[in-house]
């Protein structure tokens, strides 16, 4: 596991999840225009903080728990966020 994963993991406990999956994809985008200055990542994740959120606050809820590195560590990352009680796509 990366660094910057095993980072993903440590910041994202903050919202308890019952469920946390990264996919480095950044191997995909080699050659691109940020690719250089930081990774591709997949998030699934299952929270129960999720429950009385939106699809987009939950995006930022987890865009706050990862906070600097968005403007770094992190280049792009696909979001899949959901509570416990909703099914979630594999």
């Amino acid at each position: 596991m990366s660094d910057t994963v095993s980072l993903m993991h440590e910041r994202l406990a903050a919202l308890s999840p019952s469920l946390v999956e990264i996919d480095d994809e950044s191997a995909r985008h080699a050659g691109h225009a940020g690719a250089r200055d930081g990774g591709h990542y997949r998030l699934t994740i299952v929270s129960v903080a999720f429950e009385t959120l939106g699809r987009v606050a939950r995006h930022r809820l987890v865009y706050d728990s990862l906070g600097d590195m968005m403007q770094g560590r992190i280049h792009a990352l696909a979001i899949s966020a959901h509570t416990p009680d909703e099914s979630t796509p594999r």
